[in-house]
C-alpha cells in the first residue's frame, strides 16, 4: 500500500473561518480531520493485496465509535452507465491531465459492464474522466447469470509505480465477441500502448491443439499483478457450451503486454462422457492470489457431471491449484475427497476464492483457506497442499462456514490474534488462528444476520488502525423478489459482543441490483475515511458527514 500527503485546511483555520464548526463538532471529529492530513492509502488490487486479505490496516479515521453515530452516512451517489461487477480501486494524488478537471485529485476508479472506466474525485464525487472502450456483449450465449451486458466483468489492477491500470475489456465486434487487455494511463485513461488481443492455444492430451475462443470464455476473476506480469483467469457463461469452454490462466508482461510464452488449461482431456469440460476459474469474482515465491493460486470449478474425469493431471477440477509464475508448471494442488460428488451436483469448490494468510509463526508459516458451495472451509498448508485422496482430506482442518459464493478476509485483532473472516450463508464469522502445536481455527464472534437473497454468501473487507479499532464491512445481496432490489452496507465491531454476537454499528442503503439472475458479488472498499460500494449503475460513497462539511469550509 502507498501513502501520499493530503492537503486539508488546518484545524485553526477551520475554527477561525467557520466558528460554528468548533461548536458543532465533537472533539473526536475535529481530531479526525487532522488525522486525514497524515497520509492516504491506495487500494490498487482486488481485496487490497495479492494475499487477498481485504484488510486496510492504515485506516485512521473510521472507528467503531464514530461509525456507530449519525455522523457516519451517505456522502455521494454517482450515477454510472451500467452494472458494476468489479471492485472499485482508489489512488490518492493522481495528476489528471485530460478533460475539464485537470490537476491533482484523490481518485476512485470504477469499471462497468458497459465498458466505461470512470475516474471519480473521492471528495466531491465529480466524474473526472469516463472513456468508453467499445460495445459490450449482450447476454453472451443467452446466459442470464449477469446483467444484460458483459463488458468489463472483472476487477482491474493498478501498478502504482508506473501509474498504469490494466483492464480486460470484452467487446462485440463484427468478427464476434473479443477480449483485449489494455494498459491505461491513470491521468488520462487512454491506452499507453496498443491493447493486446487475447489469443491463446494449448495442447490437449492427444496432441491436438485447443484454441482460446472469446465467445465461450468469461473473464470474471479479478486481475493479478505479480512477477512483472498481469494474470487473468477464465471460466464460462452459465456453463453453456461446456464442450467448447475450459478453464484458462493467461498472463502478459507489464508495460509491453507481451503474452507469456506458456499458459495453462485445466482440462486437457480430448473427450469426456458428456463432452462437458470446463474446470473453470471463476471464484465469484475473487482474484487469483500470489504466494511469497510469486506462484499463482486459485480454485477451480466443476467439470463433467459424470464425476469420472478427474485425474489431477489432465483434468484438475474442484481443486486449489498452485501454478508457477511463468505458467509453465502446476506445482501443487489440493482436491477434496468428495470431488466426484461435487462434479455430479454442480457443487463447485471454485465458487469461492483462496485467501493466503500472511506469514505465521511456527513450523507451517504458509497457510491458506478456501470454501465453496457446500460451505466447508479448508485450512491448508500451501507449501504442501496434499493432492487428492478418496479416503480423507489431507488438510489441517475443515470448518463449517455456510454456502459460499464468497471469499474470506483476514486481520490481526488488538489481542494479537490472527483472524480469518468468513461470510458464507448470511453470517459473518470470525475464526481465531492458533499455530501451536499445529495450525487450527477456533470459532469466535459471529454477526447478526445479513439480509439478502440470491445464492448464499457475500463479501467483506476489514479496516483498522494497525491492530486497533477494527471494523468489519459487508455488502448484502439483494432480496430474491423486490422491485428495487436494494443492497445494504453493514459495519460490525468484532471486539464488541453480546452472547458472542458482534455489535452491528451501521446498516445503510448502498445501491440496487435488479439483475437477480446474476449474483451481486459486491466488495466494500475502505480507504482514507470513506467506504465505496459500486452496484448497478451507481457508486455510493459513505463517510463522516461532519468532517466532510468542515473540510468544505
Amino acid at each position: 500500500m502507498s501513502a501520499r500527503s493530503m492537503s486539508l485546511p488546518s484545524i485553526s483555520r477551520l475554527r477561525s473561518d467557520c466558528p460554528w464548526v468548533s461548536a458543532a463538532l465533537p472533539t473526536a471529529l475535529i481530531l479526525l480531520s487532522s488525522l486525514l492530513a497524515a497520509g492516504q492509502t491506495a487500494v490498487t488490487t482486488y481485496h487490497n493485496d495479492n494475499n487477498r486479505t481485504g484488510w486496510n490496516q492504515h485506516e485512521t479515521v473510521l472507528t467503531p465509535a464514530n461509525v456507530a453515530t449519525s455522523a457516519f452516512g451517505l456522502l455521494h451517489h454517482i450515477p454510472l452507465d451500467d452494472q458494476i461487477d468489479g471492485q472499485p480501486l482508489v489512488v490518492p494524488g493522481v495528476n489528471i491531465t485530460a478533460g475539464k478537471h485537470q490537476g491533482k485529485h484523490d481518485v476512485v476508479y470504477v469499471a462497468t459492464e458497459g465498458n466505461t472506466v470512470y475516474a471519480i474525485d473521492t471528495e466531491s464525487g465529480v466524474v473526472l474522466l469516463s472513456p468508453n472502450f467499445g460495445k459490450p456483449v449482450h447476454y453472451p450465449l443467452s446466459c442470464t447469470n449477469n446483467g444484460p451486458n458483459v463488458g468489463i466483468n472483472s476487477t482491474p489492477v493498478i501498478d502504482p509505480t508506473s501509474d498504469t491500470m490494466y483492464v480486460v475489456v470484452y467487446t462485440s465486434e463484427a468478427s464476434g465477441p473479443t477480449y483485449r487487455i489494455h494498459a491505461l494511463d491513470l491521468g488520462t485513461l487512454t491506452d499507453k500502448i496498443a491493447p493486446q488481443l487475447i489469443v491463446a492455444a494449448h495442447a490437449l492430451r492427444d496432441g491436438t491443439t485447443f484454441k482460446f475462443n472469446a465467445t465461450y470464455q468469461r473473464q470474471r476473476p479479478g486481475l493479478l499483478l505479480a512477477n512483472g506480469n498481469v494474470y487473468a483467469g477464465f471460466g464460462s457463461f452459465c456453463d453453456f457450451n461446456a464442450n467448447l469452454s475450459r478453464g484458462w490462466l493467461l498472463g502478459w508482461s507489464t508495460g509491453s503486454l507481451t503474452p507469456l510464452s506458456a499458459n495453462q488449461v485445466f482440462d486437457t482431456q480430448p473427450a469426456s462422457p458428456h463432452s462437458f469440460f470446463l474446470s473453470s476459474i471463476w471464484m465469484s469474482g475473487y482474484g487469483p492470489a500470489a504466494d511469497d515465491s510469486g506462484n499463482i493460486m486459485f480454485v477451480t470449478g466443476n467439470s463433467d457431471y459424470s464425476g469420472t474425469t478427474y485425474d489431477g493431471v489432465s483434468n484438475i477440477q474442484e481443486s486449489v491449484v498452485k501454478v508457477s509464475s511463468g505458467l509453465t508448471t502446476v506445482l501443487g494442488l489440493f482436491t477434496p475427497s468428495n470431488q466426484a460428488n461435487l462434479d455430479q451436483w454442480d457443487a463447485d469448490f471454485g465458487s469461492g476464492g483462496l485467501l493466503i494468510l500472511p506469514d505465521q509463526p511456527g513450523s507451517r508459516p504458509h497457510l491458506g483457506v478456501a470454501a465453496g458451495k457446500i460451505g466447508t472451509m479448508y485450512l491448508m498448508n500451501i507449501d504442501h497442499l496434499g493432492g487428492y485422496s478418496p479416503i480423507h482430506n489431507d488438510v489441517l482442518g475443515t470448518y463449517p462456514v455456510g454456502g459460499c459464493w464468497c471469499g474470506q478476509s483476514y486481520f490481526v485483532d488488538s489481542d494479537g490474534t490472527a483472524s480469518v473472516v468468513t461470510s458464507g450463508g448470511h453470517t459473518v464469522k470470525i475464526w481465531k488462528l492458533a499455530t501451536s502445536p499445529k495450525p487450527a481455527l477456533t470459532i469466535g464472534p459471529t454477526s447478526p444476520l445479513v439480509a439478502g437473497g440470491q445464492f448464499p454468501g457475500f463479501f467483506t473487507s476489514i479496516s483498522s488502525n494497525g491492530t486497533t479499532n477494527p471494523v468489519i464491512w459487508a455488502v448484502s445481496r439483494p432480496p430474491n423478489s423486490s422491485a428495487k432490489s436494494p443492497v445494504y452496507l453493514y459495519a460490525f465491531d468484532p471486539d464488541s459482543t453480546t452472547n458472542s454476537k458482534m455489535t452491528q454499528l451501521f446498516k445503510g442503503l448502498a445501491g440496487h441490483w435488479p439483475n437477480l439472475g446474476g449474483d451481486a458479488n459486491l466488495v466494500p472498499v475502505v480507504a482514507n475515511g470513506v467506504v465505496f460500494v459500486a452496484s448497478n449503475q451507481e457508486l455510493v460513497i459513505f463517510g463522516m458527514k461532519a468532517v466532510k462539511a468542515a473540510n468544505k469550509k
